[in-house]
């Protein structure tokens, strides 16, 4: 959750030291985003200071927001998490309310759902989780939860993906589960 509900603007500090980290991570990546530069990057995010705070809630919670694409349509900027691991910040969550108010006991204290949504961001999609996939290997030993089918959820369960033995996989379980390794990637179109 973010440190204060109301407040969706970072310091000047803050701002110079996210940008500071995301343009560090961008030059040392540079596979991830080719044909974008920095410069261009930063005006957009520039222009969006709520875009920028959701960032900051992204790098917060252990996400390592990295630039992966360019929608050549809208000019926006697509910024996925890209932490080896599913982000520490954002584990041990069931997928959404209705799974978390479900649950008996060892009730944690979030769902992904909702934390994605006060972050700011979108939970990443089985097709966006597989296109970070083709990036780096991520998520050698956690998983994540991704978008969940309508169908799907109204039966009770989601899905979620990892990878392992090389490949990328998709699972379900029922919505109310909650890992110490589970948690969930997010996207930001700035």
């Amino acid at each position: 959750m973010p440190s204060s509900k109301f407040q969706k603007e970072l310091s000047a500090k803050q701002r110079d030291e996210l940008l500071a980290t995301l343009k560090t991570r961008f030059e040392k990546n540079l596979a991830r985003h080719k044909g974008l530069t920095w410069s261009k990057v930063e005006v957009r995010i520039e222009r969006s200071p709520s875009k920028l705070w959701s960032l900051n809630e992204m790098e917060r919670t252990g996400g390592e927001p990295d630039v992966v694409g360019h929608d050549k349509k809208s000019g926006e900027i697509i910024f996925y998490d890209c932490s080896e691991e599913s982000p520490k910040g954002r584990r041990s969550v069931c997928f959404d309310r209705e799974g978390l108010e479900s649950r008996k006991e060892h009730r944690p204290e979030n769902n992904a759902v909702d934390m994605a949504a006060a972050m700011g961001i979108q939970i990443l999609s089985e097709l966006e989780y597989r296109e970070l996939q083709e990036l780096d290997d991520f998520d050698l030993k956690t998983s994540n939860w991704v978008e969940t089918p309508a169908a799907i959820r109204k039966l009770g369960g989601a899905l979620f993906c990892d990878r392992r033995y090389g490949q990328v996989f998709t699972y379900h379980n029922g919505a109310q589960s909650c890992y110490a390794v589970r948690g969930f990637r997010g996207c930001l179109r700035v």
